[in-house]
C-alpha cells in the first residue's frame, strides 16, 4: 500500500543564456533575476496565486506547537519530511528520558516558531521556519524503560510477517521517532542536525528516511499526491477537523494506556517501487492494477478521482470492471474500523548495480489503534494485490505518537512525568 520535471526548453535557453554572458557578469545575474520575476505567476492558475498571495512569504508560515494534539499529523502536509529512527543507549532510563523530552520540546517548540534553539550553534537558519513541523514518537522498548510492560499498547511492537516483505534492519524499529518536516528543506535539515545533537547523549540514530512531495504552490491545496508511479496515492483520506477524522486517528487508552490518549499510532513502510519493470508497462495495464485510472486518478467505473468505485460493475464479458485482486479491490475496508489516515512521502536515492533508479513510498499511516484499522487491510494486500508484482515492503516501523502538550510542558509527560 502503500521532483518536478525541468522545462527542457526554458532551461537550455537559461544556460545559454548565462555562459554565453558569463563576461558580464552581474549585468548576466539581474536579467535572470528580471526573466523569473516577469514570469512569476504569469502561467500559474487564478486558483493557486491566489493562495500564494493571501499566505505571503511562504517561509514565514508558523504552525502551533502546543495543543491537545502533536503537529505533523493532522497539520497541512509539508513538501519534505525526514524521519528519525533512533536507538535508547543502555544507561538511558526513566528519568533520562524525561530530561530528553524536555529538552527536545524545547527544541522544537523554539524551531518551529522561527527561532534557534538554546544551544543553537547557526541559529541564523532557524529564521524561516516554512511551516515546520516536529512529531515524536515512542517505540516499545521506551514504554517499557518509563513505565513498565504493562503501559505498551497491544498494538505497539512490530508488524506481523507478510510473505510479500523483504525488511531491512537499517529502516525498521526503532525506540524514539522524531519527523520533521517543513516547506523548504534548509529548515528540515538544520532542525534534523538540531534535534539529533540534543538526543545524543540520550540514544543514536539508527536510521533516517528522508521524503518529498510536490513543492508548496505547485498544486492547489488539497490536490491528492502523486507517487513516483505516477499513481495518484491518497484519495479517501479522512477529513482532518471532521469527527470522522478524529475516530480514525486519535486514541482513547486507559488504565496504563492512559498516557496515550489523545495520541495516535504512526505506522512508517518503506516501500520499494521498481519502476524499471513498470515502465514496460502500458497505462491501460497500469490502471487495470490499480483499479483507477493513472491519467486523473478516477476509478474505472467512474469519471472523477472522488467518484466511489462500483465493484459490482461488470464488462460485456461478464467480468468486473475492477478486478477483485486491484488495489483498490484489496485495500478497501472489509469491516468499518478499517479506516486510515495516510502521509506519504515519495523518496528517490542512488540505486546499486546497473538500476536506473532506487525509488519508492515512504507509507505513513496514523490510527487510534493498528491491530484493528491497518493490519487487516495489510493482510488482504500480502494475500493478492496486483501492485506486488513492482513495490516490495523493506522498512517496517511501528510507534505510538503521545498527545500534544500546554505551554510549560513537555512531549511525553503523561508518561514520563
Amino acid at each position: 500500500m502503500p521532483g518536478d520535471a525541468t522545462d527542457t526548453g526554458r532551461g537550455l535557453s537559461r544556460r545559454g543564456f548565462l555562459l554565453g554572458g558569463a563576461a558580464a557578469g552581474v549585468g548576466a545575474a539581474v536579467a535572470l533575476g528580471a526573466d523569473r520575476l516577469v514570469g512569476a505567476g504569469a502561467g500559474l492558475p487564478d486558483q493557486r496565486q491566489a493562495e500564494l498571495d493571501a499566505a505571503g512569504l511562504n517561509g514565514a508560515r508558523t504552525v502551533t506547537f502546543h495543543g491537545d494534539h502533536q503537529s505533523g499529523i493532522d497539520t497541512p502536509i509539508a513538501a519534505h519530511a525526514t524521519y528519525l529512527g533512533l536507538r535508547l543507549l543502555e544507561r538511558t532510563d526513566r528519568e533520562a528520558l524525561a530530561r530528553m523530552m524536555r529538552v527536545l520540546t524545547d527544541d522544537a517548540e523554539r524551531l518551529m516558531s522561527g527561532e534557534g534553539a538554546l544551544a543553537d550553534t547557526e541559529p541564523e537558519l532557524a529564521t524561516v521556519p516554512a511551516a515546520l513541523t516536529v512529531t515524536f514518537g515512542f517505540g516499545p522498548e521506551l514504554v517499557r524503560r518509563a513505565a513498565g510492560a504493562a503501559a505498551v499498547p497491544a498494538w505497539l511492537g512490530p508488524l506481523p510477517a507478510f510473505e510479500i516483505d523483504a525488511l531491512d534492519p537499517r529502516w525498521s524499529g526503532g525506540d524514539l521517532l522524531m519527523v520533521v518536516s517543513a516547506d523548504d528543506p534548509v529548515t528540515v535539515a538544520h532542525a534534523v542536525r538540531m534535534l539529533l545533537k540534543d538526543s545524543r547523549s540520550f540514544a543514536s540514530l539508527a536510521w533516517r528516511q528522508d521524503g518529498f512531495r510536490r513543492a508548496y504552490g505547485s498544486e492547489v491545496s488539497g490536490t491528492t499526491m502523486r507517487n513516483l508511479f505516477g499513481q495518484v496515492d491518497g484519495t479517501t483520506n479522512p477529513e482532518p477537523g471532521t469527527a470522522g477524522f478524529d475516530a480514525v486517528v486519535w486514541c482513547t487508552g486507559t488504565g496504563a494506556t492512559a498516557w496515550v490518549s489523545g495520541g495516535t499510532s504512526l505506522v512508517l513502510r518503506r516501500i520499494r517501487m521498481n519502476l524499471d519493470t513498470w515502465d514496460e508497462v502500458d497505462p491501460t495495464a497500469r490502471s487495470f492494477a490499480v483499479g483507477r485510472r493513472i491519467t486523473d486518478g478516477a476509478p474505472l467505473t467512474g469519471s472523477r478521482e472522488a467518484d466511489a468505485p462500483d465493484f459490482e460493475a461488470t464488462t460485456a464479458a461478464g467480468n468486473t470492471v475492477i478486478s477483485p485482486v486491484a488495489h483498490i479491490a484489496r485495500s478497501r475496508p472489509v469491516d468499518s474500523r478499517e479506516v486510515i489516515f495516510r502521509r506519504g512521502y515519495n523518496y528517490d536515492v542512488a540505486p546499486a548495480g546497473g538500476g536506473v533508479s532506487e525509488t519508492g513510498l515512504l507509507f505513513a499511516s496514523f490510527q487510534a489503534d493498528v491491530d484493528a484499522q491497518f493490519t487487516p487491510i495489510q493482510r488482504r494486500l500480502d494475500e493478492a494485490d496486483l501492485l506486488n508484482e513492482w513495490t516490495t515492503p523493506i522498512g517496517s516501523a511501528v510507534f505510538a505518537i503521545p498527545p500534544g502538550c500546554a505551554p510549560g510542558g513537555f512531549i511525553g509527560e503523561t508518561l514520563l512525568a
